[in-house]
């Protein structure tokens, strides 16, 4: 009875909530097998998730074949938290307290520094580290150089905390832009050097998965299109057969009935063209919807899409309702989601989607619904 009363309660709140669709993960995940079944599956649950909450983003993927962190303390996490699946630190260790820990937790890591590998080196013998060597292909932000693989390799077989054979993988920088020649090199440059290489070979990102088939190796290592997320500007997840996971929805809160010349919001830059209706929905960048976006960005009102209007403020965006007359107190606002793509919002709010859902605050609600066969309302949890 105090459950029901409770649930009731949190309905009629008017606060943001994201509902997280469990199943809708599951799906992606088999979506992917669907892609690339030859290939094993490290689930990327960085960022908390990408904003979904890394938790409970990985009980609805325990049929994913490992888990990528970008941290040690997020490993940490989830090893603190009962999550026994291998999980792969993407960024790796940055101090012999890191490495000790990633020893400590079965943290399986990735060696893309000298820094790191001199610290393999002074390592005592123990529990052996399952590693990943990272090769700078071409985006030049982590990896070593491909003429520098010999030498690494060399002093890696005489490291007493490192399992042989080591994992080989690179990271393509520009395999969301399908006309761009880069990714051909990247995969070139990568194949040369795995010729030489007895262990296993990752590569594909989400983009890699969707539109490089070449790139699909031994492991693939999706991140947004887990999520239901296209990694293309020019596309949504449901046109490559994905499910968007969040739905991110608040209320009205005012229904304000305004006059011609009448300014809305902060610097009051935006003007009624005419006598109007405008509402007011309880969301804002202090709950994560972007600051930036402009008038024009649509969210839907009862379904039905309508611009936003005026400055975003912290806790509150003002929308056209010119198109819906019957709009009341109350009524539901959907921000993006499943009847709203997240990638049309970010392309309207000059931003992408990765940032939109990563930047969900504490503030707002989370609702899990699908797998668990019930819906539980966790506002904290990540």
């Amino acid at each position: 009875m105090r459950a029901e009363r409770l649930r009731r309660c949190n309905d009629a709140l008017c606060g943001a909530r994201a509902v997280i669709d469990l199943d809708a993960l599951a799906h992606n995940l088999q979506r992917i097998r669907e892609l690339a079944p030859d290939s094993r599956i490290m689930a990327v649950i960085k960022a908390d998730g990408y904003g979904h909450g890394a938790l409970r983003v990985a009980h609805a993927l325990m049929g994913a074949d490992a888990f990528g962190v970008a941290r040690v303390a997020e490993g940490m996490a989830l090893r603190s938290a009962g999550i026994r699946h291998k999980i792969v630190v993407l960024e790796g260790f940055s101090s012999p307290e890191e490495l000790i820990l990633v020893r400590e937790h079965g943290l399986d890591t990735v060696l893309h520094h000298p820094s790191q590998l001199e610290m393999l080196e002074q390592a005592p013998a123990g529990a052996t580290i399952l590693l990943w060597l990272k090769i700078d292909t071409g985006m030049h932000r982590l990896g070593f150089p491909p003429v520098a693989y010999g030498e690494i390799m060399a002093r890696l077989s005489g490291c007493a905390a490192v399992a042989m054979p080591v994992g080989l993988m690179t990271h393509l920088a520009s395999a969301d832009e399908l006309k761009n020649p880069q990714t051909s090199k990247q995969l070139a440059c990568f194949q040369a050097v795995a010729e030489q290489h007895s262990g296993q070979l990752s590569i594909a990102n989400s983009a890699g998965i969707l539109a490089w088939e070449q790139a699909h190796a031994d492991w693939l290592r999706p991140g947004i299109m887990l999520y239901g997320i296209s990694p293309f500007s020019e596309s949504t997840g449901g046109e490559h057969g994905l499910r968007p996971v969040m739905n991110f929805s608040t209320r009205l809160i005012a229904v304000n009935q305004l006059s011609r010349g009448d300014a809305v919001g902060y610097g009051g830059r935006w003007v009624c063209p005419e006598d109007m209706a405008v509402g007011v929905a309880a969301v804002g960048y202090g709950d994560g919807y972007p600051r930036h976006a402009t008038a024009g960005t649509p969210v839907l009102v009862n379904g039905e899409r309508v611009p936003l209007i005026g400055r975003v403020s912290m806790d509150m965006i003002s929308v056209d309702l010119r198109s819906q007359p019957t709009a009341r107190v109350g009524d539901p606002v959907l921000l993006w989601g499943a009847e709203l793509p997240v990638e049309v919002v970010a392309l309207a709010a000059n931003t992408i989607p990765y940032e939109l859902t990563c930047k969900l605050t504490n503030r707002v609600e989370r609702v899990e619904e699908g797998v668990v066969g019930l819906t539980r309302q966790d506002a904290r949890v990540s």
